[in-house]
């Protein structure tokens, strides 16, 4: 099982300690005593659920193939993970900005979410949302600077305008006696690029593994009360390779229950550079030539987004 951390308790230098060492190994953990209710979290999932319910034409209506900034619906099979498709649906929001005129680059990804006319209740179950696990990332990040000997606000300056994402995803159910090898991948094995990722997942449901340091795999089921936590690649690169962004991946074998999934990614504004926190004895980054890590952002995420995606870049990037 996942390590747990309170929240509430992290005021305490031997809490931060832990977290520190955790984060330092595994990567991943629980966190309770997070201070968002039951409420803002059966609101967006029931949002999410309402969202997948709408008749097919409605989805399609917000597809991501339409949106030069990666946001929008991919039907299942629509994503592509290590270049083979994940099996799920999913649709992607980010913050509701005006696009950048005449931005190049990663900066093109700032813009304007495509909203379901036929749901409208879910940008507001989105906003609420995101202001909640926008208080629990940056209380979070507070407390890893202050483990790392830093300044309690050592981070402050580059979430001025956050570019998180949230991900609404459902994962189909499987009949036992459905065999077909390209739906086992509900999500391959990956990274976030972004500082750090805050999961919600449905009660009772599987799938979700984290690789250990010796390469094997560890189930990680949702916890009553709880959310799922990880490392992401900027904080890997703002902390030089003390905490680590850990390989995970979302496995859909026959007989998988349906699953839903909402996972909340935060990162800094696309043009930010993380500050460094100096360690002498930190291992630094890791390098995989096949995964780059970039210390802006915005590069990092276009990294991402444009191997997911490769569909939206091809209409909108042939520069």
């Amino acid at each position: 099982m996942l390590p747990v951390i309170s929240l509430r308790d992290l005021d305490t230098p031997a809490a931060r300690a832990h977290l520190e060492q955790v984060s330092s190994t595994v990567g991943f953990f629980y966190l309770v005593d997070h201070g968002v209710t039951g409420a803002v979290r059966d609101r967006i999932t029931d949002a999410a659920r309402a969202f997948f319910a709408l008749p097919q034409a409605d989805k399609d209506a917000v597809a991501m193939i339409n949106s030069p900034h990666f946001r929008g619906y991919n039907q299942l099979g629509g994503e592509l993970t290590n270049g083979q498709v994940d099996w799920r649906e999913q649709i992607d929001i980010g913050p509701d900005r005006d696009a950048i005129a005449d931005a190049t680059g990663p900066l093109r990804l700032q813009g304007p979410n495509q909203w379901p006319a036929a749901l409208p209740e879910l940008r507001a179950a989105v906003t609420a949302y995101d202001a909640e696990l926008s208080r629990v990332s940056r209380e979070l990040l507070s407390h890893w600077a202050q483990a790392l000997g830093a300044a309690p606000d050592f981070f402050d300056d580059a979430f001025a305008l956050p570019a998180t994402l949230i991900k609404l995803i459902r994962y189909p159910a499987r009949a036992a006696d459905d065999t077909a090898r390209e739906r086992d991948q509900g999500v391959g094995a990956h990274k976030d690029s972004g500082v750090l990722t805050i999961l919600l997942v449905q009660e009772g449901s599987s799938g979700l593994q984290v690789q250990a340091g010796d390469g094997s795999w560890i189930d990680a089921p949702p916890q009553p009360d709880a959310f799922i936590v990880n490392i992401g690649e900027m904080l890997e690169v703002a902390t030089d390779g003390r905490l680590v962004a850990t390989r995970h991946r979302v496995i859909t074998p026959p007989g998988s229950p349906e699953r839903l999934s909402i996972p909340y990614f935060f990162a800094p504004a696309l043009d930010a550079v993380m500050p460094r926190i100096a360690d002498p004895q930190a291992p630094g980054i890791t390098q995989d030539p096949n995964n780059p890590l970039f210390a802006t952002y915005g590069d990092n995420t276009w990294k991402s987004r444009t191997r997911a995606h490769p569909d939206v870049f091809a209409r909108w990037y042939r520069d």
